[in-house]
């Protein structure tokens, strides 16, 4: 679908190419450790804790993969006036992303995972959040800032976890302020159905969510996948209700079911060598499409340049990136010039 050439052009293209992530902000930890005895206490493992981290998640982890492909991200949501807000500006700013759009909030609070993993594997995880009612001064501040940080940006994406930040308001902004800059709009969705999109460039939607969205029941996947009942009944009603120019229904093991507007679909195949962890992958396939379509592309080659991407990051442990190097090595493995 993509050839070695095109692609080193599409990746060389990247860079300065400026988005904006616009969503739910998390903070990543993990605790690693290894496991040799069972708890006196409760029939639960001990976890020697041997590291700590901390990584940028949500829709800090897009901003991140986008700067790691070449890109110029800005982030734009909600952190906690807290020590856990302050970690996660600092490791944006780090990695390179502008932080001008994040609201600091005391009430609000900043959104937490904490994983404790042992032998690449997860054992629990802790989630620290505030209801979203406690962010909507935050959130109508963001709304308010939308505009103008539009008004820099080559694309936008609207990147949904359901944790409140995407609001109405915060999309009727990011979409009027794109279609006066005539930038591309990306949507990230959650089975958040009181939300209306309208005039998409890009929807990446998992299996699950494209049947919610669409109002259907999942079927199970297999066979000739361009020719799904469920898939081809779910992309026809969300390119129809979202007015979207590309729909990406990603399926896991099975690859990406891509959409277009009076075209016949298409699925790509997985590019993955080893499956460790899925987490963030979604995150990873908006950032490469939105970037290679502000960059260029036409919609099949941002797409085979995602598939390629998730590739990489479902063989690492936890939330993770692919770089530019990364990806053109992964994709050596598969494709000649």
């Amino acid at each position: 679908m993509i050839s070695a050439r095109r692609s080193r052009q599409l990746l060389d293209a990247f860079a300065g190419r400026r988005i904006l992530v616009v969503g739910d902000l998390m903070l990543d930890r993990y605790v690693a450790g290894t496991v040799s005895r069972i708890s006196p206490e409760a029939p639960v493992p001990v976890v020697h804790v041997e590291s700590e981290r901390a990584a940028a998640g949500g829709a800090a982890n897009v901003a991140m993969n986008i700067r790691a492909l070449g890109g110029r991200p800005m982030a734009a949501g909600v952190v906690g006036r807290d020590a856990d807000g302050r970690a996660l500006t600092a490791l944006l700013a780090r990695g390179g992303v502008d932080t001008a759009g994040v609201v600091s909030d005391r009430a609000a609070g900043t959104i937490v995972k904490t994983r404790i993993m042992a032998e690449r594997q997860q054992v629990v995880r802790g989630d620290r959040e505030r209801p979203p009612e406690r962010a909507r001064g935050a959130v109508a501040r963001l709304a308010a800032r939308l505009p103008s940080l539009v008004q820099k940006a080559d694309g936008v994406v609207i990147e949904d976890y359901g944790k409140g930040v995407i609001t109405q308001a915060v999309v009727d902004a990011a979409l009027a302020a794109a279609r006066a800059r005539r930038a591309p709009v990306g949507l990230d969705p959650k089975e958040n159905h009181a939300l209306t999109f309208s005039h998409l460039t890009l929807a990446t939607p998992n299996y699950a969510e494209a049947c919610s969205a669409a109002g259907l029941a999942p079927t199970p996947l297999g066979g000739d996948l361009a020719r799904h009942a469920t898939l081809r009944r779910a992309g026809e009603a969300l390119l129809a209700r979202w007015r979207c120019e590309l729909l990406m229904i990603t399926l896991g093991a099975h690859g990406m079911y891509l959409a277009r507007p009076g075209r016949a679909p298409r699925v790509i195949p997985t590019r993955a060598r080893e499956v460790f962890d899925v987490c963030g992958a979604g995150d990873t396939v908006i950032a490469t499409t939105m970037l290679g379509l502000a960059a260029g592309a036409n919609p099949y080659e941002a797409a085979a340049l995602a598939n390629y991407a998730a590739g990489v990051v479902v063989g690492k442990i936890g939330t993770a990136t692919c770089s530019r190097e990364e990806l053109l090595a992964h994709m050596r493995q598969g494709i000649e010039d």
